[in-house]
């Protein structure tokens, strides 16, 4: 994907969330260094392209965007953290697909994914790959299904 592009979803990133901050002026905004909560420890694929986006932002910006790895629980340490944070467009909270599927297998998290967070974008997507030990007597989903129903 060209350098433009993603530097074009990231600032629209900082920029979506300036609507439900309706007190505050957008015509100086940025006045302050931006926060993005990475629910991750650095390092990571979530981490990287934060750090990525965070560098190309500085320019059109004119302000830093401070990464805030919070790892932890399956990403909802961080994702509390986001919920939690002032709706100003000054915190963003780069979100993996654990944020969906987490209170699918917690009983309780500490945020409501339809309520506390808007998407802005997607600005990547992974496949994921089903693989079986060659020994496993499975050619296809279906019978890797029949055989774990069979165990």
């Amino acid at each position: 994907m060209k350098l433009w592009v993603i530097t074009a979803i990231a600032v629209s990133t900082f920029f979506g969330n300036l609507g439900s901050a309706s007190a505050q002026s957008t015509e100086n905004f940025p006045i302050r260094p931006l926060r993005m909560i990475v629910p991750w420890p650095p390092g990571g694929w979530t981490d990287i392209l934060a750090r990525l986006m965070a560098q190309k932002l500085h320019a059109p910006l004119g302000q830093s965007v401070v990464i805030d790895n919070r790892a932890g629980a399956a990403g909802i340490i961080g994702a509390e953290l986001a919920a939690k944070a002032a709706p100003d467009g000054y915190t963003t909270i780069m979100a993996s697909n654990s944020i969906v599927l987490v209170p699918s297998v917690y009983r309780k998290v500490p945020y409501d994914v339809t309520k506390d967070f808007a998407p802005i974008t997607l600005l990547t997507s992974t496949p994921y790959i089903l693989l079986v030990h060659p020994s496993v007597p499975v050619r296809s989903v279906k019978e890797l299904v029949a055989l774990a129903k069979a165990l």
